[in-house]
């Protein structure tokens, strides 16, 4: 489908062009044999568009009766894709991409074939997309504009860059891709002036302009998801957490071995280790375990714990 799907967009928009087309000249036309042209209307058959063929030395083809249709051609598992993609962008950190999201949802479903768009609507009306996004985090659709046109051209850019301690800093880079991990965006660049490979949120970009000055592109990590996720991995934390777990390894994994490094102590005992810039999300951690635990460091969650173990407490003592 991928090949022949460029040929097929063109016979369905020459269909739709005129009322009738002989065999031949469509053909022609499509620069493909008459074998091809019958595989290709076959194929718009398959996907829901009516064609109607008339046999005979000067047979042809035309769409049914009212059936002017745009040129989408989309399989089922095509068309439940792009209705996932769209509800997806409801989470979207760019700002005014949520609301396009929902006007291209009902553009494309009224462009569907009535089997596709059954299909597609029935799962458009049963999500409800949600968000996650914090105040402030939005990113400005004209920042993504700069930088993916940046990292094509091949020219620097420079922005103001607040980095996560707060220090506001000037920068002068020359891009390569942008990275999308756990909605956030990340630009991977090489830094001109501390000559060594950065990547960069975007949502703390700010004033970014792509300058005059091109670039030879370098070779680049091999695969820059892997970087941007091992540079975020690897950054200082301000908590160092290790906790001892009364429950086995096995089940700890399973439940909080995304967020932790969990080491088996004997058959009924485990060891969990995180890093965390705020104690909350230990905490949050350690609360679906439903197993006893001890604090062995840092003493700040200790406390923590201490501080929500009583306010729990005195919740469950009121009638």
């Amino acid at each position: 489908m991928a090949s022949s799907a460029p040929r097929i967009l063109a016979l369905l928009a020459l269909l739709e062009s005129r009322r009738y087309w002989p065999g031949t000249e469509l053909a022609a036309r499509l620069e493909v044999s008459p074998r091809t042209l019958r595989r290709d209307v076959d194929r718009l058959r398959e996907l829901g568009y009516p064609v109607e063929a008339a046999r005979g030395v000067g047979g042809g083809y035309q769409l049914g009766h009212g059936s002017a249709l745009p040129p989408l051609v989309l399989d089922d598992d095509e068309a439940v894709a792009l209705v996932v993609g769209l509800h997806t962008a409801a989470d979207s950190p760019v700002a005014g991409v949520a609301e396009s999201s929902v006007r291209a949802l009902a553009k494309t479903l009224g462009l569907m074939p009535a089997r596709l768009r059954d299909r597609a609507d029935a799962l458009r009306a049963a999500t409800v997309p949600g968000t996650w996004r914090t105040a402030g985090s939005d990113i400005a659709p004209e920042i993504l504009d700069v930088l993916a046109h940046a990292c094509r051209d091949g020219v620097r850019v420079s922005f103001s860059y607040l980095a996560r301690d707060g220090a506001a800093t000037e920068r002068y880079v020359e891009p390569y891709r942008l990275v999308v991990l756990s909605r956030r965006w990340y630009l991977l660049a090489f830094d001109v002036e501390r000559d060594d490979w950065r990547n960069f949120r975007v949502d703390r970009m700010d004033a970014v302009r792509a300058t005059v000055g091109r670039f030879d592109p370098r070779p680049m990590p091999e695969d820059p998801v892997a970087f941007v996720r091992g540079s975020i991995e690897r950054m200082p934390r301000q908590h160092d957490v290790v906790v001892d777990v009364d429950a086995p390894a096995a089940a700890v994994e399973r439940a909080i071995g995304q967020w932790s490094t969990v080491q088996p102590r004997d058959d009924a005992h485990c060891r969990v280790r995180m890093t965390a810039d705020d104690l909350e999300w230990p905490v949050l951690a350690l609360a679906q375990l439903d197993a006893d635990f001890t604090v062995v460091e840092p003493p700040e969650l200790r406390a923590r714990v201490s501080t929500i173990a009583r306010r729990f407490a005195r919740a469950a003592s009121k009638p």
